[in-house]
């Protein structure tokens, strides 16, 4: 990158995810934006941004991990905080997305928050938005700014693809997740699998049925987030009961809320692959032998460059790699 668009091009961050971030910065050639986050002493945020960005285009990474609340606020303070800097743009970058979940009423009195936190990150300023695997993808249309959807695909195929794995069937944990698994089975040939899911609350699961041949078959389960592996674990206790091999797991968003850890260390699973949405942290220590984790910054690097130089998004994923679309 030139020195001119080195100039007008400008990447802050949050304290959600600062190490990604930096790597994003790296990929781009281009230092990190100077700016920090303080506390008062009664834990309220301000935000310092410690050099000019009059006119520039600039981009601030922060996923709404835990605490949640904590970091979207701060995501909103840096949005304002830029703003009034008279910054020309400002995209807010949020490789984890929370609230997604939360994107309509499936029973009485209860909130879309999901279109509260568009309406939130819109109102502080932001001009344009940028996630990564969406839980639910028609937040999109909670915006009235534009949106900029990633997909981590590229990102596990290529990890996929150096398992060398014959006699595959990649497997939908429940039917939500089904278009994600048909797209890397026609991505890298397969055949599908779906768990039939009851949810019995907010952290407990039960998987009833197999539906699909999986008996003697190397699985692949993929999904766009493990919060408190309950859909998970379960889904590979019977797949273990029908007879496959090894189970690969992968998810976008290692969320890992209690009891993901205990849960996943009983669990008969060969390897979980996630990628840094999110800091992993020490967190995962307890499986740490059976993780891999896969790095986005490049991907983020890449839509973050495209979109500074108003070119096609979308033309980082081809036809063959639309899974979660």
């Amino acid at each position: 990158m030139s020195q001119a668009d080195a100039d007008k091009l400008k990447v802050f961050t949050g304290r959600a995810n600062p190490g990604l971030a930096q790597r994003i910065c790296g990929y781009l050639q281009i230092p990190m934006g100077r700016g920090r986050t303080e506390l008062f002493p009664d834990g309220e945020v301000i935000v310092r941004v410690e050099e000019d960005v009059r006119g520039r285009d600039c981009f601030v990474v922060q996923p709404t991990c835990h605490p949640v609340n904590a970091h979207l606020m701060e995501l909103m303070i840096w949005i304002d905080c830029l703003k009034r800097a008279s910054a020309k743009r400002v995209t807010a970058v949020i490789p984890y997305f929370g609230y997604a979940r939360q994107d309509r009423k499936d029973v009485g009195r209860v909130p879309i928050t999901g279109k509260l936190v568009a309406n939130l990150i819109e109102r502080a300023g932001a001009d344009r938005v940028v996630a990564v695997d969406l839980h639910a993808p028609q937040v999109q249309g909670f915006f009235d700014v534009p949106v900029d959807h990633l997909f981590a695909v590229p990102v596990f195929l290529s990890w996929i693809k150096s398992l060398k794995l014959t006699n595959v069937v990649f497997v939908s944990p429940d039917v939500g997740n089904v278009k994600r698994a048909q797209g890397y089975a026609n991505a890298l040939g397969g055949e599908i699998c779906i768990i039939d899911k009851r949810r019995k609350s907010g952290s407990e699961t039960q998987a009833l049925h197999v539906i699909g041949d999986v008996a003697g078959k190397n699985v692949l389960m993929v999904d766009d987030m493990i919060t408190t592996a309950g859909t998970m674990t379960e889904a590979v206790k019977i797949l273990r009961n029908h007879g496959v091999k090894d189970v690969y797991l992968s998810a976008t968003h290692a969320v890992f809320a209690p009891p993901a850890m205990e849960r996943l260390m009983r669990c008969e699973f060969t390897k979980v692959a996630v990628t840094d949405t999110i800091p992993i942290g020490n967190r995962v220590d307890a499986i740490k032998d059976r993780l891999v984790v896969l790095g986005v910054a490049e991907l983020l690097g890449e839509g973050i460059h495209r979109i500074h130089h108003d070119q096609s998004v979308s033309a980082m994923f081809g036809e063959s790699t639309g899974a979660g679309r």
